[in-house]
């Protein structure tokens, strides 16, 4: 399996970022940290070891990287985490993102833990829309998940948000069999009772997480769309909001509820999208280890806006074609879901 891409000599970056298989990459997904406040059973271990600061990338190296993409075309940003919202000064950053020149969206993806006293400066500092982790209404089963999670702190988060005015809220929720799959009708009515959208997940296998065989959990997103259309109509749409998700609306309601897919309906084809890592590492793909070492680029060009870009440009080479999730054995891949920006 290829790993690391290191640029040679570099490259004149274009104005748009192309693949070898034509597909347009126009929205990144940015890791501002892989600490979080929660232990989600799904995303990580229960005892976790977090990178020592020096190999984090400073705010003002995630606003370089931030700028680079959008000068190549890049039109989406997403921050995520671990948990976004507890890294130090986050505000600062997404204030100097959003002024970034044709940026059409600034998304945050969270875990609602801080929502209730960040939303309005979110707001103001120019995030348009937010999605925000729910996996149970059930307070004992939301701990139970998230190990450490408090549900009515991200039920309040979740009110603050609406008051805030986002143009877009979306609620989250990674499906596991025999843990919280006979929720969903109960988190859909939560999402049409307050006119938001809702995506359910199945479950990515990076990391050893130790709670559960991933084989033995997995609910695959037609078994949940056939458990809502026992109640729910659900009408297909080509409505997209930039990334993986296949929408259907909800028959006498706003709500959009969404399947995200990556074992039963392969999303690969038509991806858009690159990840950065806390640590400056850019993955071409979230199922494989193909990537480039933007903090070495950052380090070694300090000013050098031109030799990002042109790193950025080169790792185009190196987008596979697709992921090769398997749930049987080990996972494919060793890193957690926080060390890889959810």
């Amino acid at each position: 399996m290829a790993t690391a891409f290191e640029p040679t000599a570099p490259s004149t970056p274009g104005t748009a970022l192309v693949d070898r298989f034509g597909r347009h990459i126009n929205y990144v997904r940015l890791s501002v940290t892989d600490r979080c406040d929660f232990r989600c059973v799904y995303c990580m271990s229960e005892d976790m070891t977090f990178l020592p600061r020096a190999q984090i990338l400073t705010l003002e190296e995630l606003l370089q990287v931030a700028r680079a993409f959008r000068e190549l075309g890049v039109a989406k940003i997403r921050l995520t985490g671990g948990e976004p919202l507890v890294r130090r000064n986050i505000l600062w950053l997404l204030e100097r993102i959003g002024e970034l020149q044709g940026l059409r969206e600034l998304v945050i993806t969270t875990n609602g833990s801080q929502l209730e006293r960040m939303a309005t400066a979110i707001r103001a500092a120019g995030v348009r829309r937010v999605n925000i982790s729910l996996d149970s209404l059930r307070p004992d089963r939301f701990r139970r998940i998230t190990r450490t999670g408090d549900l009515d702190q991200v039920l309040r988060g979740i009110d603050a948000a609406l008051a805030a005015g986002f143009e877009g809220i979306k609620l989250n929720s990674v499906v596991l069999k025999n843990r919280n799959h006979d929720e969903v009708h109960d988190l859909v009515a939560f999402a049409v009772g307050r006119g938001i959208d809702i995506s359910f997940i199945e479950e990515m296998p990076l990391g050893v997480i130790g709670d559960h065989d991933r084989a033995e959990a997995y609910y695959s997103s037609d078994a949940i769309r056939a458990d809502l259309e026992e109640r729910y109509e659900l009408i297909p749409t080509t409505e997209s909001s930039g990334g993986p998700a296949r929408y259907y609306r909800v028959q006498g309601a706003s709500t959009r509820v969404g399947f995200i897919s990556p074992h039963s309906h392969n999303f690969c084809g038509t991806c858009n999208r690159v990840r950065v890592t806390a640590e400056g590492r850019l993955l071409l793909c979230l199922g494989q280890e193909h990537s480039v070492d933007l903090r070495r680029v950052l380090r070694a060009h300090p000013g050098e806006p031109e030799a990002l870009k042109a790193a950025i440009v080169d790792a185009m080479q190196i987008k596979p074609k697709g992921h090769d999730f398997d749930l049987r054995g080990q996972p494919v891949l060793m890193r957690h879901m926080n060390m890889t920006g959810g």
